[in-house]
């Protein structure tokens, strides 16, 4: 039997592989809400580092981008043992304070997309929590990574 064909949302997407561990499992037998969210963090994140962005520049800048809206569409359930994949890229930036990322998890069983989002941010300085300007480094990390917005699937 072949591997299904993984359908991306966007053509480039920055991809985090995780399983499904049994604490992740609620009272409805499936993979609770808020562990795609930490999926989806942990995604963005993933994204960030590999920009060169990490907690340690961040700090050393007393930058970091920060959440300010998410919107969460989940489409199908996973269950414990399930591989997925979640992906994540940034579509939109005004190079001043904020950006907005999309994700989407698919299953790596069979290809089906089990959650799509999307997540604002805003750059605030960590020592006040107060919005920033983005710094030339958020700038020339961040920057580059900017994908258009993919028609809706």
């Amino acid at each position: 039997m072949s591997e299904p064909c993984l359908v991306w949302d966007h053509p480039r997407p920055h991809i985090l592989q995780t399983r499904v561990q049994a604490d992740d499992i609620d009272g409805l037998n499936h993979t609770n809400n808020a562990v795609y969210v930490d999926w989806c963090q942990r995604a963005a994140w993933s994204h960030s580092v590999a920009l060169g962005l990490d907690l340690a520049q961040y700090r050393a800048l007393d930058r970091a981008m920060a959440i300010t809206y998410s919107e969460f569409h989940y489409l199908q359930a996973s269950r414990e043992g399930d591989e997925v994949a979640v992906a994540t890229w940034i579509v939109e930036w005004d190079r001043k304070l904020t950006m907005a990322r999309r994700f989407q998890v698919i299953r790596l069983g069979d290809g089906v997309t089990l959650l799509r989002a999307a997540m604002r941010f805003a750059c605030i300085e960590l020592s006040t929590g107060r919005p920033r300007r983005l710094p030339q480094a958020f700038i020339e990390g961040y920057g580059p990574a900017v994908l258009p917005e993919a028609p809706a699937p």
